[in-house]
């Protein structure tokens, strides 16, 4: 114990450097970065400081495999980064410690940081703006901060958001899929402030799907948008942290569009205690705030990676959304849920099986209307294929009911799967077999380019 405490110290320390120290050391092995600050967890092997000091006793107290989210982390260490500096802050109501203390609140209420500005991405600062409504800029009636709207007239800081801010901070629990806005807000925020010289931290938390899991190809112009930012795989194995990283190294910060010059900013992640690679979140012990109302639970993130995709084509499956199981059934009035979940058992999927089931949505085009379909549930899911589940559902419904068109309202499907590509010969046979290459093509190649960005051992 005596040795983590004092690698937290030594890292205490190494916060403290100038952000843009390009004396400061680095390992011979890597690449040397001149934008990035790197701090990492004492999980990591990358970085190495001589110890002259062991304290006997810590702040910074976690049980063996307890998770510490990189705010405590940052409190623990006094919060360097942000001294004498004037702070802005991204997050929503899932920037929480421990003890669901709020990161607005945590900051506002240290003496030692001078918070100043609240940005709200997506469903807002405090959680209140349903899925798709627009967020007002505003105050913050706990804080009386303003707050400036990331979707509203722009999900990208203008130079007037940003007047009087020396370092902007964010912290919010991602879901690990490509699709998930935030990470798209996250990208826009270090665009605006790459642009006005502002330093950017990090604050890191877990992956829910666990930092091994990687499916799905790249986007593909002219599908990058705010639900496909990145030219990275749908599920992408990766902290925020860790995507931060990468994104900001290798070039990947597009604009939303992703047509644009690369930017890079000066960023710092603040890493978690604890956190390995292996974990999903119900092995975290950390407490779960929805980061939107349609993901309650952490095991809605893995769910919302099994059927968000599928969930896009909204007039042909329901996938729980608008009922007490958003993104866990894929149902419709018109199936035959023992014949379906008979179709599905026979294409013996690897990690799942299903169980019928008969529900009446609240919402959603079959808002009480009963639904015959199937739940599903992970028996191995470290073996389980968990985006193409959505796409073996569809051959099993289009297999039953050959008429059925799904593709008559694309919405937002293309985007989400970052190219047209699956949906053209997908929907030529609903055959998975004629799409499988594809959507897995880019996996090897990001696996092994996103390993030199891991903070965290397995």
């Amino acid at each position: 114990m005596n040795r983590i405490f004092a690698l937290l110290l030594v890292l205490g320390l190494f916060l403290q450097l100038p952000a843009d120290a390009s004396g400061r050391k680095r390992p011979s092995n890597r690449k040397v970065k001149t934008d990035t600050v790197y701090v990492y967890s004492s999980d990591t092997v990358f970085i190495q400081y001589p110890v002259e000091v062991c304290p006997e006793e810590s702040p910074m107290t976690a049980a063996p495999e307890e998770v510490v989210p990189g705010i405590e982390v940052l409190e623990n260490w006094g919060f360097s980064p942000l001294l004498g500096k004037r702070v802005g802050l991204v997050t929503n109501p899932s920037g929480i410690d421990r003890n669901l203390r709020s990161t607005v609140d945590i900051l506002f209420e240290a003496p030692e940081v001078n918070l100043v500005a609240l940005y709200g991405p997506e469903h807002g600062i405090r959680g209140d703006v349903y899925a798709g409504g627009k967020v007002a800029d505003t105050r913050d009636e706990k804080t009386g901060l303003p707050v400036y709207s990331l979707y509203g007239a722009t999900r990208k800081p203008t130079p007037d958001m940003l007047e009087g801010i020396d370092v902007m901070v964010y912290d919010i629990q991602d879901v690990g899929v490509r699709s998930y806005t935030f990470i798209s807000t996250l990208g826009l925020v270090m665009e605006a402030c790459a642009e006005k010289g502002i330093e950017v931290v990090v604050l890191d938390r877990p992956n829910p799907l666990g930092g091994l899991k990687v499916e799905g190809c790249y986007v593909e112009q002219p599908f990058n948008s705010f639900v496909s930012q990145y030219r990275i795989p749908y599920v992408y194995g990766l902290t925020v942290g860790e995507l931060a990283v990468l994104i900001n190294e290798e070039g990947l910060n597009r604009g939303q569009l992703g047509n644009q010059d690369p930017v890079k900013c000066r960023l710092t992640v603040v890493p978690m205690y604890g956190w390995k690679r292996d974990m999903i979140y119900s092995e975290t012990r950390l407490p779960w705030v929805l980061p939107s109302p349609n993901i309650p639970t952490a095991e809605t993130s893995i769910h919302y990676s099994t059927a968000g995709i599928c969930g896009e084509l909204y007039h042909f499956l329901s996938v729980g959304v608008g009922y007490t199981l958003p993104f866990w059934t894929f149902g419709a009035p018109w199936i035959d849920a023992v014949r379906l979940k008979e179709k599905l058992d026979g294409y013996n999927l690897p990690g799942v099986e299903f169980r019928t089931i008969y529900y009446k949505p609240f919402s959603g085009s079959y808002a009480g209307k009963l639904v015959q379909g199937v739940q599903y549930f992970f028996t191995d899911y470290e073996a389980a294929n968990i985006t193409l589940i959505q796409f073996y559902v569809m051959q099993a419904v289009l297999e039953m009911y050959p008429a059925r068109k799904p593709f008559e309202h694309v919405g937002l499907f293309d985007k989400v799967c970052g190219t047209d590509y699956i949906r053209k010969v997908f929907g030529k046979r609903y055959l998975v077999d004629d799409i499988i290459d594809y959507w897995n093509k880019d996996v090897e190649d990001f696996r092994e380019m996103s390993k030199k960005y891991y903070l965290y051992r397995q």
